[in-house]
């Protein structure tokens, strides 16, 4: 209140000043009258009087301007404006209104600007869609919980061939025609906390749901072929592979560059391996995996660029599983080792808001799995077999998907997510369907 007055004295003084000058003209002209003054003298006087007047106004108005910069720098020191006060339309926050004189075009002659406008805060855009693929960075003091539930379909249909290969042209032995379907149904928690604006970590825990069947057909008239069709099924549920993330916001906020956000995943083999689980003595599952069976390390990065009323986005990572020695048997080999195939992986979007709480998403995925290389040898070796063990490695994989979404904001802290993945490579998946629910909580 101190301060609030001082400033308001400083304020009245040229007011005071401002008057001297025109109660002296006032007086000034009966005096005149009776000197005798001519009236060339007496209209100097008046332009003289007029021009301090002037000056005096100019004086006040830049008193004026130093007042307001002056509120607005305690206003600033004080913790932006009053609770309750809001701001004005246009109005930085933290900052007092601005008020010009009705008919000014411009700021009086002589004003000095004191500091410089706070510049607007550039909010990163959400992707609430196909968050694995472009999310943004959750805010510093803020905890998100995440459930979701995801179903894969998968169907296979390819001839095998069980025998051996005498040349190119010559294959005795039986030809059979495997047709596999997969299901795959998963319940996950995600933790997300935001350490600073930049940082964020998180971990997910999946519970999957497996459903493999095989149908294995031999193919008609072959020789030695099977007088029946052999049906197989096997399922599982359990914890899958549970994942830690850290993402960083590696450039600032800015209106005319991409957000680009770095980004470092380890998957831990958590779920059940492959290579352990129960096997018939044909090397056939008893009981499906739910994990990969190898820790992983996902270094990537993503950029997401602001382009009203849409965001583009992308992103681009690789993918190393460390190897690890097995004791496996499929007959007829022994598996003892296993060097699992790294991976890069590439995807581009596009998403655009209809409205305030509405948002679709599309984009494209793509990732390049190589091949994989296990050390195998024979479990009833022949004298006529060649050097035991062999290094056997399996062709690469490539995995497109076409990426839709849908996104509805709930509320300021609730949203709904609902993806779609539609494979466009013989390796991909055929379907992929997620329903996420992401909850923040915290300020």
């Amino acid at each position: 209140m101190r301060v609030r007055g001082l400033l308001l004295a400083a304020a009245a003084l040229p007011a005071a000043a401002l008057a001297t000058p025109a109660a002296a003209q006032t007086a000034a002209a009966p005096a005149a009258a009776q000197s005798g003054q001519s009236m060339d003298e007496l209209r100097g006087e008046l332009r003289e009087a007029r021009g301090e007047i002037a000056e005096q106004r100019q004086r006040l108005d830049a008193q004026d301007a130093r007042i307001r910069a002056l509120e607005g720098r305690l206003n600033m020191m004080a913790g932006n404006a009053a609770p309750g006060q809001p701001a004005q339309p246009g109005q930085a926050p933290g900052t007092a209104p601005v008020q010009v004189a009705q008919g000014s075009a411009a700021p009086p002659a002589g004003v000095e600007h004191v500091g410089e406008a706070p510049q607007p805060r550039i909010e990163v855009p959400q992707v609430p869609v196909l968050g694995d693929q472009g999310a943004v960075i959750t805010r510093a003091g803020q905890f998100t919980f995440e459930p979701s539930l995801e179903y894969v379909r998968s169907d296979r249909n390819t001839a095998l061939f069980r025998g051996v290969s005498v040349a190119e042209s010559l294959l005795i032995g039986v030809f059979d025609i495997s047709e596999t379907h997969q299901d795959l149904l998963t319940a996950a928690t995600t933790l997300r906390y935001g350490v600073t604006n930049r940082l964020e970590l998180s971990v997910r825990a999946p519970f999957v749901y497996r459903f493999d069947s095989e149908v294995l057909t031999p193919v008609a008239n072959a020789p030695g072929a099977n007088t029946q069709s052999e049906g197989f099924t096997d399922k599982a549920y359990r914890l899958g592979d549970v994942e830690f993330d850290a993402r960083y916001q590696i450039t600032p906020a800015r209106a005319d560059r991409p957000f680009v956000i770095g980004t470092l995943q380890v998957v831990a083999p958590t779920g059940s391996n492959p290579f352990g689980v129960p096997r018939d003595s044909q090397g056939r599952e008893l009981r499906a995996a739910t994990g990969a069976g190898f820790w992983g390390v996902t270094p990537g990065v993503t950029a997401i660029l602001p382009t009203d009323p849409g965001v583009l986005f992308g992103s681009l990572s690789y993918t190393h599983n460390f190897a690890r020695n097995e004791n496996t048997q499929i007959p007829p080999v022994l598996i003892t080792h296993v060097d699992p195939g790294d991976s890069f992986a590439l995807s581009l979007g596009i998403g655009l808001a209809l409205n305030q709480r509405t948002s679709i998403n599309f984009g494209y995925s793509h990732s390049w799995i190589l091949g994989s290389h296990s050390t195998v040898q024979l479990l009833a070796p022949q004298p006529n077999d060649p050097n035991l063990p062999v290094i056997t490695a399996t062709r690469d994989l490539q995995l497109g998907r076409f990426l839709f979404g849908i996104s509805y904001r709930v509320s300021d802290k609730t949203t709904i997510n609902w993806a779609l993945e539609v494979g466009a490579t013989a390796d991909a998946p055929d379907i992929r369907t997620t329903l996420r629910i992401p909850i923040t909580f915290g300020s």
